[in-house]
């Protein structure tokens, strides 16, 4: 089988959301056949998505009836050149953000990224709340990072992680009394200072609002998307809306909106409860064109594992962490359909 064969029988293989061949899309970046492997590089650049492992075990099968081993390897060019990209052995940078406090955010964050840990992506949580780091606690990471001979930190891990939080910069009690250069200051050192290594998602875990941290981040780091984050009642989705706002006035994407504190199921009757509302999240994405990532009920394992430092989505045996783990994975997938989409327009324009 040649490469000419090789291509045309890549043909076969759909991508589910692109709609159309992987070849027609220009997701087959390079086709090498040599004695006893084919190579096939592809333009995938969401790891671990449940999608793009399809999309991998469907050209496998498309090319697999041969008398030859099949070597798959993804690369996605992100468009940036190497100085230009802050973080360049990052794969993925997603924002979590809300428009407003108490919407549990930082439990959304730490939650999809030890989802995706979990899923046996590399993974780092960048937690850029700098006025209220809640991190730290919430994967019971009391280790502070290292440092290098250079000067640069080296990051903590837990769960697969690698974190970063000003919590370990400062005393437990401490308040961080800033004003805005000073964040944007210490934001972009601990991005170019921190030695990530190579990773396929970080998750920013941004403060409420729309203020300084959001802008720090998506002026000076390329955001592949963002994750909004709300509860159903009507007060959190009209500061959701004002954080849709500010993701579409930079041009970033939004993945999806992911809704907490959805349901509560009584222990003791079995009833469920709507207490902030329902189905708030679905038609709120609904109304704004935008994937809905699911909804988490209001459980309080959720708390006592944010408290005890042990994610929810990490309990093969809860149903609140499959809720968890539905939206991590849903947050890969998405994220894979942009990075398809972005590469397919470059490759179209370049031909």
């Amino acid at each position: 089988m040649d490469e000419d064969a090789i291509r045309d029988a890549l043909r076969d293989v759909t991508d589910p959301d692109l709609g159309d061949d992987i070849v027609t899309l220009g997701l087959v970046n390079s086709i090498e056949v040599d004695d006893d492997t084919i190579h096939v590089d592809l333009a995938l650049g969401a790891p671990y998505s449940p999608t793009e492992t399809g999309i991998a075990d469907a050209v496998r099968d498309a090319i697999g009836n041969v008398d030859r081993d099949v070597n798959l390897t993804a690369n996605v060019d992100t468009g940036l050149a190497a100085d230009d990209d802050v973080l360049a052995n990052v794969e993925n940078v997603i924002a979590v953000a809300s428009g407003k406090g108490g919407v549990g955010k930082s439990t959304m964050a730490v939650n999809i990224a030890a989802g995706l840990s979990k899923m046996g992506a590399r993974v780092g949580l960048f937690d850029a709340d700098v006025y209220g780091p809640n991190v730290p606690r919430m994967v019971d990471a009391d280790e502070p990072p290292g440092a290098t001979r250079d000067e640069t930190l080296v990051p903590p891990e837990k769960y697969g992680m690698k974190l970063m939080s000003m919590a370990f910069l400062v005393g437990e009690d401490d308040p961080v009394i800033w004003r805005g250069p000073m964040v944007h200051k210490v934001l972009t050192q601990l991005w170019e200072d921190v030695e990530w290594g190579h990773l396929d998602y970080m998750i920013v875990d941004l403060p409420p609002g729309t203020g300084d941290t959001q802008l720090t981040l998506l002026q000076t780091v390329p955001v592949t998307g963002a994750v909004i984050v709300t509860t159903p009642q009507d007060v959190a989705l009209d500061d959701a809306r004002k954080g849709l706002e500010m993701f579409g006035k930079h041009d970033t994407n939004v993945l999806g909106i992911a809704e907490n504190m959805g349901t509560f199921v009584c222990p003791d009757c079995g009833g469920e409860h709507a207490i902030f509302g329902e189905g708030g999240g679905q038609q709120f994405a609904d109304v704004h064109d935008m994937p809905f990532l699911g909804s988490v009920p209001l459980d309080p394992a959720v708390r006592t594992g944010g408290d005890e430092g042990a994610p929810i989505v990490l309990d093969d045996d809860s149903a609140t962490g499959e809720a968890f783990r539905e939206i991590a994975r849903n947050v890969a997938n998405n994220t894979g359909i942009v990075r398809r989409r972005e590469h397919t327009t470059r490759t179209v324009a370049d031909r």
